[in-house]
């Protein structure tokens, strides 16, 4: 769908107020929405394919000095001419839930604070919650808070029937 005449294109966007946009009319916003997700996920394909070619250029090299420093992950720097390549590579743990638990019932059983070693941290699947009977349910509501979540808005353009 075309612009009508006079209205911002998607580069203007960034330099509009937010008032100024929403005073547009709803066929004019559908089309930008839809050439910014368009836009997005070219820019998130070509940012993919980018990445990529970064890790065929210079992964040897930083796998070889990160092996020099003895590191498995973290940050390492190379040079490449007149650049600085800074490579890091975070840690991400994850812990078996189960063998946790066990540990947490070993310190308990031998009298240390459990706080001491571990972060406790209880959840409920709300549509766990959702199910149990209302007595339950009323028993967990002072431990329950319901914040909103980020508000989406889709435009569809109708067709002409």
């Amino acid at each position: 769908m075309p612009y009508p005449n006079n209205c911002p294109q998607l580069q203007d966007l960034p330099d509009l107020p937010p008032q100024e946009i929403a005073a547009l009319p709803g066929d004019v916003l559908a089309v930008l929405q839809q050439e910014s997700e368009a836009a997005l996920k070219q820019a998130k394909a070509a940012k993919a394919r980018l990445d990529g070619a970064l890790v065929l250029k210079y992964g040897a090299r930083i796998a070889a000095a990160r092996r020099a420093v003895g590191k498995d992950s973290g940050t390492v720097r190379l040079r490449d001419g007149d650049i600085t390549v800074v490579a890091d590579l975070p840690k991400r743990i994850a812990w078996d839930q189960e063998k946790l638990g066990q540990m947490v019932e070993r310190i308990r059983a031998a009298g240390d604070d459990v706080r001491e070693y571990v972060e406790v941290t209880y959840r409920v699947a709300e549509r766990n919650y959702a199910a149990w009977p209302r007595a339950i349910r009323e028993g967990f509501e002072p431990a329950r808070t319901v914040r909103p979540g980020q508000l989406t808005i889709e435009l569809l353009v109708e067709e002409a029937r």
